[in-house]
């Protein structure tokens, strides 16, 4: 007998800064693997977060994998909601023209609503 696979709507929330922990890589990594088994995916930038998204970061200084040109692969997996805080970008001073993506900046009420409307959520 065949398995029925539900569709469950899952957020994330990516909050932590890029490198200095693995949070951020864990949480992309968690995100595209739901979306490879077809889940409907949410991927939200919060707080230090949106630091991910910064254009032309470079970490082999530091012996790692570049996170931005990991997020340009979202859209390959079928993640088509991703968004930023708005007053996260405002209170660090960052630019939309400075996004690697592009990125919807929404309120903390839309926010809001996309926890409220998610089967799961994941806060790294």
């Amino acid at each position: 007998m065949a398995s029925k696979t539900t569709n469950k709507a899952i957020t994330f929330i990516s909050r932590r800064a890029p490198y200095g922990d693995s949070n951020a890589q864990l949480c992309l990594e968690m995100a595209l693997a739901c979306a490879v088994f077809g889940q409907t995916v949410s991927y939200v930038f919060l707080a230090d977060g949106v630091y991910q998204l910064l254009k032309h970061q470079d970490a082999r200084g530091i012996d790692s994998k570049t996170l931005g040109k990991a997020l340009e692969t979202l859209n390959l997996y079928g993640i088509k909601n991703v968004c930023v805080d708005a007053d996260s970008l405002s209170e660090r001073g960052i630019q939309d023209s400075e996004l690697v993506l592009d990125v919807k900046p929404v309120s903390r009420a839309h926010i809001v609503e996309l926890i409220d409307q998610a089967d799961t959520v994941f806060n790294l």
